[in-house]
This record gives C-alpha cells, sequence and structure tokens, in this order.
C-alpha cells in the first residue's frame, strides 16, 4: 500500500512539469506582401518587363497567322463555290485545300507551343526570386526577432507595424543580378521499352506503309 501511495504521489509530481514542457512560446507575427516583391524588385521589374515582350510578340505572331488564314480560307472558300454542282476540286485545288489544312494545323501547334514557353518562362521567373526573398526573409526575422511570418494575401488585416515587406524589399534589391527569363526546355521522357529488350536499346523504328491504290473513276 506504501507503495502505491509513493508511485502516485510521484506521478502528481511529474504531471506539472510534463504539462509546462508542451507548453509552446507566444508566436512573434510578422507580414510580408509577397507579391509587392515580387512585382517592384528591380530585377523583377526588369524581368516582367521582358516577358511582357514575350507575350506581346507572341500575340503579333498569333494575329500574322489568323490573318494569313482568314485570307486564305475567304479564297478558298470561293474557288469551291464557284464549283460547278457535284464537281469534285482538281489536283491544283486539292493540293491547295491540304497545304491550307496543314496551316491552320501548323498555326495552331505553334502558338500553342508559344503560350506553354512563356508559362514556363513566368514559373521560372518567379523561382528564381522565390529563391531571393527566402534569404532576405529570414535575414529580417531574425532582426526583427520575429518566429511566424504571413502573407498579406491570407490576412484579412494586420497593423503596419507588423510589416517587413520594405525591410525584405531592400535585401533583395542588393542583388543586382539579373534574372533569367528562359527556362530551360522540359525533360523529354524516355521512350517506353518493350518487354524483352535490352536496357539501352532503341526500339525498331516502324516502316512507313505503302499506300493503297485507289479504284480508278473515283
Amino acid at each position: 500500500m506504501k507503495k502505491l501511495i509513493f508511485a502516485s504521489a510521484l506521478a502528481a509530481l511529474a504531471l506539472p512539469a510534463a504539462a509546462q514542457a508542451q507548453q509552446l512560446p507566444a508566436p512573434v507575427i510578422a507580414v510580408i506582401n509577397t507579391e509587392q516583391v515580387v512585382e517592384t524588385c528591380t530585377v523583377c521589374v526588369a524581368a516582367n518587363t521582358q516577358l511582357q515582350a514575350q507575350g506581346n510578340q507572341l500575340q503579333t505572331r498569333a494575329q500574322q497567322l489568323s490573318t494569313q488564314i482568314q485570307t486564305e480560307g475567304t479564297a478558298l472558300q470561293g474557288l469551291v463555290n464557284a464549283l460547278p454542282q457535284g464537281q469534285q476540286p482538281d489536283a491544283a485545288l486539292a493540293a491547295r485545300i491540304q497545304a491550307f489544312q496543314s496551316l491552320q494545323q501548323n498555326a495552331d501547334q505553334e502558338i500553342g507551343a508559344g503560350r506553354e514557353r512563356i508559362q514556363r518562362n513566368v514559373a521560372f521567373v518567379r523561382q528564381q526570386i522565390g529563391q531571393r526573398i527566402r534569404p532576405a526573409l529570414t535575414t529580417v526575422m531574425q532582426q526583427r526577432g520575429a518566429t511566424l511570418v504571413l502573407d498579406r494575401g491570407s490576412v484579412l488585416d494586420a497593423s503596419p507595424t507588423l510589416d517587413i515587406t520594405a525591410a525584405v524589399l531592400a535585401i533583395v534589391n542588393q542583388n543586382t543580378a539579373a534574372l533569367n527569363v528562359n527556362a530551360p526546355p522540359p525533360q523529354q521522357q524516355p521512350a517506353a521499352q518493350r518487354p524483352g529488350q535490352p536496357a539501352g536499346q532503341r526500339p525498331a523504328t516502324p516502316q512507313p506503309q505503302q499506300p493503297r491504290p485507289r479504284p480508278q473513276g473515283r
């Protein structure tokens, strides 16, 4: 009985210490406007200007292709409408129609690839900016004694005294090295390996099939 009482007393003494060990210190909160840094830092402005130029160039190219396609499409439609009832286009007109279809497909592929390239460039620039913001943010946190930083976009309201955007921006601007606005090309996935095929060996290239002769009179 005495041993049981003694053990209970020791457990009671240990409880306050355990509870005290689980307590966390009160956070020292700071707020940063990340988008403001991304948009206004010196090298960021230069990079954003170049990205905007890339977008304008792609838009101009898209307009050129659209005008070319519209002009050729209108001309072809007039030639097709001028054909006698039931008559098929001759070889020259058929070839022109096929070239027009290829023009449309190539234009779609070109503009689509251009949009993807610009999206990769934007993400690449933001990644580089983030790599510069992170150490600057750590420095300011240490200087201000902050233990928690919230992004201004996720905060409804905050006192201006908690904002450390200007301090972080000043440190980021100390690095004047230009940002790279051209992302590396995406890595291509290796071709699927066939079962039983030795590693490193390329699959055999299929030979093109010969076109079948069409019946006469069609």
